[in-house]
């Protein structure tokens, strides 16, 4: 089947039909809100991460000391 004119291609006039549909503008409206609160948990937990991964890099070269000696 040919696409509409409007359209360059087949898969563009796919993408504007899908676009029309009520679950993809709940998902558009629903990322635009959460993306802020995912960031900053990602930001958090990462620096976290960092923190543990700090205490662990220094428990290591603590016990390292201790064993050669």
């Amino acid at each position: 089947m040919k696409h509409s004119p409007e359209f360059r291609s087949k898969r563009e006039e796919e993408r504007a039909a899908v676009k029309k549909t009520t679950g993809y503008k709940v998902w558009s409206v629903a990322f635009t809100i959460f993306y802020p609160f995912i960031a900053v948990f990602t930001f958090l937990f990462s620096g976290l991460v960092m923190v543990f991964s700090g205490i662990s890099q220094a428990l290591a070269y603590i016990f390292n000391k201790i064993v050669r000696k």
